[in-house]
């Protein structure tokens, strides 16, 4: 709510300190009030810039509902206690008057209150005032930082205002906002990994810049929870504006590929919103190379005119949830935000479901990349990208150990993708585009007709895509990291193949990392002569481990494994292999989903079998000879058994079993008992009324 300039009726009665500071700081307003006195009675007109000065701290009630309920639902939203802490135990949000039941606030104030002020610590608080228009964004900065927050920390009191934030806009066009930081006494922009935060700040947020005393939160790794949530929002928000289920995931991108600088002009009719937004999304993808992708993410407005309303209001409410969700901020995290958006719309659409797309977890990305090591100088491959997770994960791992120079390299010479279908294609471009670079080296093609040869740029070793596919010791990838669709059942192309097919475009000695089916290491048929007759007669199996069942809850729920196989080099019989079986991975199901239990609120312990198998796993394939692990029911290193008729080259069959404890044993043996007289009950009650007939 704006300030209100309306004279108090209780000044009388306040102490006489809180007079004095009232009266010292409203000379200046109150002399403007009578000069515009003066100027209305004598005709005299005022300039533009003394007419804001004097209507700065004027009501305003549009936005006196509407913001204050935006803001707090915001505020609930990323987890603040929206309760008056003066009335609850554990409340952190004062409201209007309500911050007057604090003595040094409303001292410090004088009667005047911002919309809200959030109890940070006993002796710290954040400032939040709004406007009703847009426009009058620098206007609310201005208030809280220079008004409210200044006149709290020039009172002298233990009460120090330590954030400020505006708020401007409405319902109906969206709201910005922006958020200082008052540092070794000057007010500076939050940022979050280098960005300007757009949305309010969660209380993990606030936590890390006043522990850290400074004005950026790095490494910025938003909670799944937190975007999931939102992405449900989203979707239910594209139905109710009549938005096709198989249309979302690209109306998304656009909005996306629209706030990449600042959002769009949301004060106009849907028409011309339509027209900047798909003119922002072609230019992007025109700058980075990608301009036949634009047709993909093209708006259109409904033909019908009677629905423009709900439609445009859609988007609106769209693009605020980014903005809420600072998303320019979170897309250039280690978290794939894009992906975690598609998955949602994935589950609702058809299209993905109908050629086997099956999105890879983020902590399985990244348990990959970190498994097989990536480094700058490293050619990277996913043939089957998707949105891109694994081209994330691996240009996340290389932004943690490069210097500027060679990342800069790396995203634009050493990523690279493939993806068949064109409306995912450029969902993984959207997402690498947000990281600053690597996209042109995402293409939209089928895998088995896409090569790569060896290619020289700027004097850097790099690759460029082919129709032919390279000779024989001039493949160029170092490193292959994929999730090959899952085949229906009625393709040919079955999981194995797009293995064998990205081993020949893998120079010898490179590592794949590939998810596959429980069958296809474990099936006989064609899958047993290829684990015979190709993979371990033309490379080294390094690792296999079995994943957990429910991995890609609620979307798939075939039983999967991880591989890691060396290219070109054949599979010594007494070679060690690294088994492990990863049957807990930190996640567990929350309204048919599966979210790290560590990022929920409250969080949740929950067993994380990665954390384990991990670092022996590093160690394993750097020497497969020298490092030997065997801890029951979770690793073993040991060669395969060529003894086996049907090749299984599952964990299960190597693995040792867990010795049982006595207490196990007799729990055993009581479930035992309790069953076997359960069902001799059960049996005995069967006889006896098999005895009588009924008539």
């Amino acid at each position: 709510m704006a300030a209100s300039w309306k004279s108090n009726k209780r000044t009388k009665s306040l102490p006489k300190v809180q007079i004095t500071l009232l009266e010292y700081a409203t000379p200046k307003h109150e002399a403007n009030r009578q000069m515009t006195k003066n100027k209305k009675k004598t005709g005299i007109p005022r300039s533009p810039k003394k007419a804001r000065a004097e209507n700065i701290l004027q009501p305003n009630p549009e936005s006196e509902v509407e913001a204050y309920e935006f803001i707090r639902r915001a505020l609930r939203d990323l987890g603040w206690v929206v309760r008056n802490p003066s009335l609850n135990t554990g409340g952190q949000v004062w409201t209007q008057n309500q911050c007057f039941a604090h003595a040094e606030i409303k001292a410090s104030l004088g009667g005047k209150r911002p919309e809200n002020i959030i109890k940070l610590t006993e002796s710290s608080v954040w400032v939040i005032e709004a406007k009703a228009k847009r426009g009058q964004l620098a206007v609310a900065l201005n208030e809280a930082t220079g008004y409210y927050a200044d006149r709290i920390n020039k009172a002298g009191f233990k009460t120090r205002a330590v954030l400020a934030t505006g708020v401007a806009g409405s319902e109906e066009f969206g709201y910005l906002m922006k958020t200082m930081i008052h540092i070794e006494g000057s007010w500076q922009p939050v940022t979050i990994n280098g960005q300007e935060a757009t949305g309010l700040l969660s209380p993990e947020d606030v936590r890390f810049l006043l522990e850290n005393k400074c004005s950026d939160i790095k490494d910025f790794c938003p909670p799944q929870w937190l975007f999931l949530q939102a992405a449900e929002r989203i979707n239910q928000i594209l139905h109710i504006g009549g938005i096709n289920k198989n249309d979302r995931a690209k109306t998304m991108a656009a909005l996306l590929l629209s706030v990449v600088e600042q959002p769009p002009n949301l004060e106009t009719n849907l028409p011309v919103l339509i027209a900047e937004i798909n003119g922002r999304s072609e230019a992007v993808l025109k700058a980075n190379g990608k301009p036949d992708f634009a047709p993909f993410v093209k708006i259109l407005p409904p033909t019908n005119t009677t629905n423009h309303v709900k439609f445009k209001s859609a988007l609106v409410r769209t693009i605020q949830e980014l903005q809420n969700l600072n998303i320019r901020s979170a897309m250039n995290s280690s978290t794939d935000v894009l992906g975690q958006f598609y998955e949602v719309f994935l589950k609702y659409g058809n299209g993905a479901k109908e050629i086997g797309i099956v999105l890879t977890p983020r902590h399985i990305t990244r348990f990959a990349v970190e498994a097989v090591g990536v480094s700058h100088n490293d050619l990277v491959l996913d043939p089957a990208c998707g949105t891109g997770g694994f081209l994330v994960a691996t240009f996340d791992h290389v932004r943690k150990t490069a210097t500027k120079q060679q990342l800069e390299r790396f995203k634009k010479y050493n990523l690279y993708g493939i993806e068949q279908e064109s409306y995912i294609a450029v969902l993984s471009i959207v997402n690498m585009i947000f990281r600053g670079d690597g996209k042109n080296n995402i293409t939209e093609g089928n895998c088995f007709t896409t090569f790569l040869k060896v290619s020289t740029v700027n004097g850097h070793r790099s690759a460029q895509w082919s129709k032919s596919a390279p000779k024989k010791g001039e493949e160029p990838i170092d490193r292959v990291l994929m999730n090959p669709p899952f085949a229906l059942k009625s393709s040919i192309d079955k999981e194995y193949r797009f293995v064998s097919n990205a081993l020949s475009l893998m120079a010898d000695g490179g590592l794949l990392f590939s998810l596959l089916p429980l069958g296809a290491m474990f099936g006989s048929g064609e899958e047993k002569i290829w684990r015979r007759d190709e993979l371990l007669m033309e490379h080294s199996l390094l690792a296999v481990i079995t994943l957990p069942e429910e991995l890609f809850y609620p979307a798939a729920q075939k039983q999967v494994l991880a591989i890691i196989i060396k290219k070109g080099y054949p599979h010594p019989k007494k070679q060690p292999v690294f088994w492990a079986r990863i049957a807990h991975d930190g996640h567990i199901k929350v309204k048919s989903r599966r979210l790290a239990a560590s990022e929920l609120k409250p969080p949740r312990v929950e067993k994380d079998d990665t954390e384990i198998v991990l670092p022996p796993l590093r160690d394993f394939l750097h020497h497969p000879d020298a490092v030997k692990v065997n801890i029951p029911a979770l690793i073993k290193t040991a060669p395969i058994d060529y003894d086996d008729p049907l090749l299984e080259l599952v964990p299960e069959a190597y693995l040792d079993s867990n010795i049982p404890s006595q207490f196990e044993l007799q729990q055993a043996v009581d479930d035992m008992v309790r069953e076997t007289a359960a069902f001799l009950m059960r049996f005995s009650k069967e006889s006896r009324a098999s005895q009588y007939e009924i008539d």
